[in-house]
């Protein structure tokens, strides 16, 4: 399997060689040139497979031989060691839980298995590291840090907006030590995202053999196809059409998601439900894309004003609107929206989500309208104690300290504070 860039004006490349630059040397995100769908058997036989085995069936076409089957096998059963619950919240509707891994939300999966292909390929590398360099808006930073911590061969450095991600979050990404480094940033995610793009891009920083964890690289955005197999393996009984509702900040999840249905997953329709950081629901609305800069809101890891998976969406489409809005529909709300819904949901069906999922919720809602014998899901992509600041108050509980965050919370944090990019250069060396 070979990659080109999305800006095609850089050279095809390997997965291994996708996976350790992360970014094409033309700033473009890489593309796997060809996605075979896979044989109609496999779906009629899912039920009757564990989840180790449809990730590997799923996957297996873009690794390629760059990975032995046999050690590919033991990488996605590291990565996928806890529990994917589809859980039903009320008549038609369902949440699809995935934030049961270590650090309790969803990149769990992408980071997991990113950090165990960069180990693979960094075995016989004694004498020189990567860097993986990451901007986060909440979840990506604690999970690259639980996924890399302790690898050999691999320095983290990991970008966050000061201010602007939750207690629990800010914790998880910034008292691992070892070879976790954790920057806090003076300003939003996009200003985090455009330093970590523009290191990539600079040449003086070559010897640092710089990598990417966040979804633009490969090995963190595709293996969130599984999910999605995932559901459909737990509903398909059902035999009804599946409606996928996504909280959307940096789109790669749904487009992740947009990719299992491209290898035959049977899935009807997407929706990309967003806060007010509606980028993608103004370009549908009016066939403009015109990002802007980012907004503070109570659902942080959505606070994404330039969404940089949304040009791959646009590729698995052929840049075909028509096609595209046939699959695919994103809805923004308010903070207050979102707090009434997280309301609704826990006082009418006894569920706790958390904002982001809440979102999720209301996307899937009013999709719904539109396919009324559909089963709808919506992703919970983070756990609410995660939250509890918005949650605890807005439904009056309190919530249990899972062990996966009893164990950091009441470490110190360290970070370095930084306001440019001339200041992450000179951190970086």
């Amino acid at each position: 399997m070979k990659y080109y860039s999305l800006n095609h004006n850089a050279p095809k490349v390997s997965f291994k060689e996708a996976v350790i630059q992360g970014l094409a040397s033309d700033k473009g995100l890489y593309f796997p040139e060809n996605i075979t769908a896979l044989d109609a058997s496999f779906f009629d036989k899912i039920e009757s497979l564990s989840n180790e085995e449809i990730a590997f069936e799923a996957i297996k076409q873009f690794v390629g031989d760059e990975i032995p089957a046999e050690k590919l096998k033991e990488i996605i059963a590291e990565t996928l060691c806890f529990d994917f619950p589809v859980v039903k919240v009320e008549n038609g509707i369902y949440s699809l839980e995935l934030f049961h891994g270590p650090t309790m939300a969803f990149k769990d999966v992408g980071a997991r298995f990113m950090s165990r292909c960069l180990a693979y390929f960094n075995k016989d590398k004694k004498d020189s590291k990567n860097t993986v360099l990451v901007a986060t808006s909440g979840d990506t930073g604690g999970a690259v840090a639980s996924g890399f911590l302790s690898v050999d061969g691999v320095d983290v450095v990991i970008l966050y907006p000061s201010g602007k991600v939750s207690d629990i979050q800010e914790k998880q990404l910034t008292t691992l030590g070892q070879n976790i480094k954790a920057l806090e940033v003076d300003g939003v995610f996009d200003d985090c995202q455009d330093m970590v793009k523009k290191a990539f891009l600079d040449e003086t920083l070559a010897h640092k053999n710089l990598t990417s964890a966040n979804s633009i690289n490969i090995a963190r955005w595709l293996p969130q196809m599984f999910y999605f197999f995932f559901a459909y393996k737990a509903l398909k009984s059902q035999n009804k059409h599946l409606v996928f509702s996504c909280p959307s900040g940096n789109f790669g999840n749904i487009c992740a998601g947009i990719m299992a249905k491209k290898l035959g997953l049977p899935i009807e329709h997407f929706v990309a439900s967003t806060n007010v950081n509606d980028t993608v629901p103004r370009f549908l609305e009016n066939g403009k894309y015109d990002p802007k800069p980012s907004k503070a809101t109570i659902s942080n890891a959505m606070d994404v004003g330039n969404p940089s998976n949304f040009i791959r969406i646009q590729e698995l489409y052929n840049n075909d609107l028509k096609a595209f809005e046939k699959d695919f529909s994103s809805y923004s709300y308010t903070d207050e929206e979102t707090l009434v819904a997280l309301k609704q949901i826990y006082n009418t069906d006894g569920y706790i989500a958390e904002p982001h999922g809440a979102v999720g919720y209301l996307g899937l809602k009013k999709e719904l309208e539109k396919h009324p014998n559909a089963i709808g899901i919506f992703l919970e992509t983070a756990h609410p104690i995660k939250f509890l600041d918005v949650v605890e108050p807005a439904l009056g509980i309190t919530l249990p300290i899972p062990a996966q965050i009893e164990s950091v919370i009441n470490e110190e944090k360290v970070s370095v504070k930084i306001s440019s990019y001339e200041e992450l250069k000179a951190f970086l060396g």
